[in-house]
């Protein structure tokens, strides 16, 4: 039976079932407070969702969850679940999709496993935030492209649940969702704040943990601080206690290392993706600090240490 968005709720009522397996369903709510669904028996696909305002409560098995603003929280599949906004909040507005996981993403996951299929990608720094609500915007206009003509720009405003028809349209919102879950994964992962720390070298750290495979030297970090390359290289050293260029090379390395985990790219693709300009060099300096080379790292399954 073929399934459109014009055929289901506006918001899943308590005890209505998840999508069928197979189908990528997306949308949008902001629901007040009161919203709240129930699935004793859990759902057949995946179910993503990302805060941007007020705050939910999930509930997956034995784990459970507050989401706010940033939050990515993922349920797998079979496990009993329930969410619907935090009591006292006014309202939960958040994006999401049932669909079936790419095999790929479990391994960005699995860092942020909250116990029995729940995974809490938690905190996503502000710096990225709106490139993924532009992703998970991009999904819903997606979901909808019938293959015929260019994909719509946007999503209409006053339709919140889009379901992809044809294989398309199930594959552009899955690309969608991916970077979404892979900005998410990557950045959530980036080092807190030290307590004392300089806040021109804060920000010069979040920017090269928010892309380490950007041509950064210290001379256009500096500039991005507004300090002169030799104060902002002194005082990156002596409160970090690594050069900017060191701390540079560690990001793209555990970004190359996370890229091998979860996505089949070949090592010379990770290794320019990572910002190294020669595949060589990106092979020695990755054996010096994981103490084997690139390729037999992702056959070992290591993940990267925190």
């Amino acid at each position: 039976m073929t399934v459109r968005a014009d055929g289901l709720p506006g918001t899943a009522a308590a005890g209505d079932p998840a999508p069928p397996p197979g189908l990528v369903v997306a949308g949008h709510f902001d629901q007040p407070q009161g919203y709240g669904i129930n699935r004793p028996h859990g759902a057949d696909s995946w179910l993503f969702t990302w805060t941007t305002g007020g705050q939910g409560r999930l509930r997956h098995g034995g784990a459970e969850v507050r989401a706010a603003a940033g939050d990515l929280v993922v349920l797998g599949p079979g496990v009993p679940h329930s969410y619907g906004v935090e009591p006292g909040v006014p309202h939960w507005r958040f994006w999401w999709a049932h669909c079936q996981a790419r095999p790929s993403w479990q391994a960005w996951l699995r860092p942020y496993d909250a116990g029995g299929g729940m995974y809490v990608v938690a905190p996503t720094p502000d710096a990225v935030r709106g490139r993924v609500e532009a992703a998970f915007r991009r999904m819903l206009a997606d979901a909808r492209w019938t293959g015929t003509e260019a994909p719509p720009a946007v999503a209409p405003g006053d339709d919140a649940v889009a379901v992809a028809h044809g294989t398309a349209a199930r594959e552009l919102a899955l690309c969608a969702l991916e970077e979404a879950l892979l900005l998410a994964a990557v950045t959530a992962r980036m080092p807190s704040p030290r307590p004392g720390a300089d806040d021109r070298v804060r920000r010069a750290e979040e920017l090269i943990a928010a892309d380490p495979g950007a041509p950064h030297t210290v001379r256009s970090l500096a500039a991005h601080v507004a300090l002169s390359p030799s104060r902002f290289a002194h005082l990156f050293t002596q409160q970090l206690g690594q050069s900017p260029m060191r701390a540079l090379r560690e990001a793209r390395l555990r970004h190359a290392a996370r890229l091998l985990e979860g996505t089949d790219l070949s090592v010379e693709r990770v290794s320019f993706a990572s910002g190294f300009a020669s595949p060589f060099h990106f092979n020695r300096v990755f054996r010096e600090r994981f103490g084997i080379p690139p390729g037999a790292y992702r056959k070992s399954g290591s993940m990267v240490g925190e």
